[in-house]
């Protein structure tokens, strides 16, 4: 009786397996070696839920577009930051902005949207810039600030979470899994994934996709960075989409989204360059100073100093003199 049992669970058990592999689209079963993606937008009904292999440029990184219902690259879509900052503006134009490392730049500015992104790197005796990207960004908006960064870390381990997130000062703890969500008025942070990868959203004002990746021992090598084991300079992937931008808007990103915007760059070379680093560089990474600065926000700004302990983030200079690492400063 008992063996007779025993054999009708296996059968069950390989019925099971084998409904599951003809429901799959084909091809990705097999298919080991890329993520996968789908629409998640329920009004496109000939794409929604519908899996898509990621391409083989970026075979763990792409979305759908549901639209056309094909997968993209996250890190080719216009308002794009990855990698050693490459960006794709607003009017689809590639290019690159390397800024320099331990120094903070303004990326998007408008009447009540400021962006500033803090880069880390390392010098390239070789070369005459800095090898940069972007560790973190504080977007300022009414009389908010709202912090995401990468947490400085030896060995990758993507199971761990190396996000750090604040809003007004105060951390904000995401459970990790799947769809956990955290809500403040206006603002809501979505996890995609269980660690180190959110959609931020803040109503009518934009929405950002953020993303914790690390520089790989064959990143290193290809590019000749010098990574080292005690860092792996963890960084962020970054997506933007600005729902409420001025005809005025200005930054290193912001620009590109103005309506009769020319770029600046060399389109035909091989590495396209933004320059003009100090129109854009802040005095910190919590001020809206640059050069290019529009940001008018809420006048009625508490000047308070929070701090966040044990991030493990870059040190940060305040404006009112107050500084250290893990320091955030409140306007």
């Amino acid at each position: 009786m008992a063996k007779l049992m025993v054999q009708t669970l296996v059968s069950i058990i390989l019925l099971v397996l084998v409904a599951v592999e003809a429901a799959t689209p084909p091809g990705i079963a097999k298919d080991r070696e890329h993520g996968y993606a789908s629409c998640k937008i329920k009004k496109y009904k000939h794409c929604y839920n519908m899996v898509h292999a990621c391409p083989k440029s970026c075979p763990y990184d792409c979305t759908v577009e549901c639209a056309s219902c094909k997968p993209i690259c996250s890190c080719d879509k216009p308002g794009a930051v990855c990698q050693d900052p490459r960006f794709i503006g607003g009017d689809g134009i590639t290019f690159y902005f390397h800024g320099k490392k331990d120094n903070n730049f303004c990326l998007v500015s408008d009447n009540n949207l400021h962006i500033n992104a803090h880069f880390i790197g390392r010098r390239n005796k070789n070369m005459k810039r800095d090898f940069t990207w972007v560790q973190s960004i504080v977007i300022l908006f009414d009389n908010h600030q709202l912090f995401l960064g990468a947490k400085k870390t030896s060995t990758w381990d993507d199971s761990v979470d190396r996000l750090a997130l604040s809003f007004d000062g105060e951390p904000i703890t995401l459970h990790e899994s799947e769809g956990t969500k955290w809500e403040s008025s206006s603002v809501s942070i979505v996890r995609e994934t269980s660690t180190n990868n959110i959609i931020v959203e803040v109503e009518g004002n934009f929405r950002i996709t953020a993303k914790v990746v690390p520089i790989t021992e064959e990143d290193s090598r290809i590019h000749n960075y010098g990574i080292t084991k005690d860092d792996c300079f963890a960084h962020l992937d970054l997506g933007f989409k600005f729902l409420s931008l001025s005809n005025e808007v200005s930054g290193v990103l912001g620009q590109t989204y103005k309506p009769n915007y020319v770029s600046r760059v060399n389109i035909g070379a091989r590495m396209p360059i933004m320059g003009g680093a100090k129109e854009y560089e802040t005095s910190s990474l919590f001020s809206p100073d640059c050069s290019v600065a529009r940001f008018i926000g809420n006048t009625g700004l508490n000047k308070d100093i929070g701090t966040m302990e044990n991030l493990a983030l870059p040190s940060l200079k305040c404006t009112s003199g107050i500084d250290g690492e893990g320091v955030v400063c409140k306007r």
